[in-house]
């Protein structure tokens, strides 16, 4: 087992955008009540955001009726936000009801029913079901593809998902070309200074990092750092991400000393950023521990270990998988200062979480 969680390695799927409200559409209190609901998510305010999402599906719903686009972008957002919880049961017949709608209304090759195949090949492949997420992601991009032009970002956009989850099956000689085309045209479209481009950067990088290439990985873990501190600031959540990843590398090598100031500076720009509570703090907060525990500096990270669980806890619920992962490192600390019982009940319910999300 992995003492740190995974690298951001990141998926294109999020929030559909609202165009500007207009007579035909479902009005000013619906776009309201979504960019409301967004915004509590991109804070991982997810209980609120869900309570926001399911009142502008509501207003949706009464304005325009069952079959309209708006309704579809309500569903959609509301789904993300279960998604990103790891309430999968509950996201899917959204994000069905979402492109049924979507194809229904626009037709079977519209770009927005593309983006919906996106973003239901996200949750199937969130859940390890990659024969179900592939062929929406294939569908997906011959969608862009085709309607947009083979060098449109958002075409990128899809060869990006889709090299992400051969990276997750370890596929990487699949994986690689897709990333390397999905940057190429990122660049050639947007500028090689674009955020856009960092992110391809880091998802390459995170390839190479995977498989033991740190020599390839980390010059693009720099120039993805150095895009996203001149685009947007050294505070910005983006910032953190790459910062989180640079030191995982370092972590990953032995080199401690390079790794503890990158993780504590992401872990200080994410909770400024993001708050106290979101899970990226987790995120950092929980590999910042394993740095220590590495070291047999267990007094520093058990707090560190303990504050992650109980942010993960509450924001994803206690049956997410990153709890589970969360539970069995701490164990391993536990076992490692011969606290034994502690860390075989850890180890227990951490077992019985994967063996419910098996079952699901």
């Amino acid at each position: 087992m992995k003492n740190i969680l995974p690298a951001f390695v990141i998926v294109s799927i999020l929030f559909l955008t609202l165009g500007k409200a207009d007579a035909q559409g479902a009005g000013i209190e619906w776009q309201t009540l979504n960019e409301e609901a967004m915004d509590l998510g991109r804070q991982g305010q997810y209980g609120r955001a869900v309570t926001v999402a399911q009142a502008a599906l509501r207003v949706a719903g009464q304005n325009v009726g069952p079959e309209h686009p708006d309704v579809a972008t309500s569903l959609n957002n509301l789904a993300e936000l279960y998604r990103t919880q790891g309430e999968y049961a509950k996201a899917e017949p959204l994000y069905k009801r979402s492109l049924a709608i979507k194809e229904k209304v626009l037709g079977p090759k519209h770009p927005a029913v593309a983006t919906s195949l996106n973003n239901l090949a996200a949750l199937y492949a969130n859940q390890g079901e990659d024969a179900k997420a592939e062929p929406l992601y294939k569908r997906s991009l011959a969608i862009r593809e085709k309607a947009l032009g083979p060098e449109h970002p958002d075409v990128a956009t899809s060869l990006n998902n889709l090299a992400l989850l051969y990276f997750h099956q370890r596929e990487y000689g699949k994986a690689e070309p897709l990333y390397k085309r999905s940057l190429a045209i990122t660049e050639t479209a947007l500028g090689p200074e674009h955020p856009a481009v960092a992110l391809s950067l880091n998802n390459l990088a995170g390839l190479y990092d995977n498989q033991g290439e740190y020599a390839k990985a980390e010059p693009l873990y720099k120039r993805s750092l150095a895009i996203r501190e001149k685009a947007m600031g050294p505070e910005h959540p983006d910032v953190a991400t790459t910062l989180h990843n640079l030191a995982g590398l370092y972590y990953t090598q032995g080199e401690y000393a390079k790794a503890e100031p990158l993780y504590k500076r992401s872990l200080a720009t994410t909770e400024k950023a993001l708050g106290p509570k979101h899970p990226k703090v987790a995120t950092s907060l929980h590999n910042l521990a394993a740095l220590y525990k590495t070291q047999g500096e267990y007094a520093k990270a058990e707090p560190l270990y303990k504050r992650s669980l109980a942010i993960l806890e509450k924001a994803l619920g206690p049956e997410h998988p990153n709890v589970a992962t969360s539970l069995e490192n701490l164990a391993g600390l536990y076992r490692a200062t011969k606290r034994t019982t502690e860390a075989e009940r850890l180890d227990a319910r951490a077992e019985l979480i994967r063996a419910r999300n098996r079952a699901k």
